[in-house]
Protein backbone atom coordinates (compact mmCIF):
# COMPACT_ATOMS: atom_id res chain seq x y z
CA UNK A 1 0.00 0.00 0.00
CA UNK A 2 1.08 3.20 -1.11
CA UNK A 3 -0.88 6.26 0.05
CA UNK A 4 -0.98 9.43 -2.16
CA UNK A 5 -1.54 13.10 -0.80
CA UNK A 6 -2.66 15.81 -3.71
CA UNK A 7 -1.50 19.02 -1.80
CA UNK A 8 -3.12 21.56 -4.16
CA UNK A 9 -6.48 20.15 -3.86
CA UNK A 10 -6.32 19.49 0.39
CA UNK A 11 -8.70 21.59 2.12
CA UNK A 12 -7.58 21.27 5.54
CA UNK A 13 -10.47 19.63 6.90
CA UNK A 14 -8.32 17.45 9.32
CA UNK A 15 -10.17 14.02 9.29
CA UNK A 16 -6.70 12.05 8.05
CA UNK A 17 -5.58 13.45 11.10
CA UNK A 18 -7.59 12.69 13.72
CA UNK A 19 -8.42 9.17 11.83
CA UNK A 20 -4.74 8.18 11.53
CA UNK A 21 -2.22 10.65 13.33
CA UNK A 22 0.98 8.32 12.94
CA UNK A 23 0.45 8.56 9.03
CA UNK A 24 -1.06 12.08 8.63
CA UNK A 25 -0.14 15.74 10.01
CA UNK A 26 -0.94 19.18 8.79
CA UNK A 27 1.35 21.84 8.06
CA UNK A 28 0.77 25.43 9.44
CA UNK A 29 -1.91 26.16 6.98
CA UNK A 30 -3.30 23.06 7.40
CA UNK A 31 -2.35 21.19 4.23
CA UNK A 32 -1.72 17.20 4.66
CA UNK A 33 1.29 15.59 5.03
CA UNK A 34 2.12 12.54 5.15
CA UNK A 35 4.20 10.86 7.67
CA UNK A 36 5.11 8.45 5.63
CA UNK A 37 3.56 7.45 2.07
CA UNK A 38 3.72 3.26 3.25
CA UNK A 39 2.57 2.69 6.78
CA UNK A 40 2.73 -0.54 7.92
CA UNK A 41 -0.30 -3.45 7.68
CA UNK A 42 -1.65 -2.41 11.36
CA UNK A 43 -2.68 0.95 10.37
CA UNK A 44 -4.04 -0.06 7.30
CA UNK A 45 -7.54 -0.04 8.15
CA UNK A 46 -7.48 3.27 10.14
CA UNK A 47 -5.51 4.66 6.64
CA UNK A 48 -8.28 3.29 4.35
CA UNK A 49 -10.94 4.87 6.77
CA UNK A 50 -9.06 8.52 6.38
CA UNK A 51 -8.60 8.00 2.33
CA UNK A 52 -12.71 7.38 2.18
CA UNK A 53 -13.73 10.08 5.26
CA UNK A 54 -11.32 12.74 3.19
CA UNK A 55 -13.70 15.31 1.92
CA UNK A 56 -12.08 16.79 -1.12
CA UNK A 57 -10.81 13.64 -1.88
CA UNK A 58 -6.74 14.27 -1.79
CA UNK A 59 -6.16 11.10 -0.61
CA UNK A 60 -5.39 8.06 -2.67
CA UNK A 61 -4.34 4.26 -2.05
CA UNK A 62 -2.28 2.71 -4.50
CA UNK A 63 -1.93 -1.16 -4.39
CA UNK A 64 0.99 -1.95 -5.37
Amino acid sequence: MRIKADRDVCIGAGQCVLTEPAVFEQDDDGIVVLLTDQPDDQVAEAVRDAVDLCPSHALSIDQE
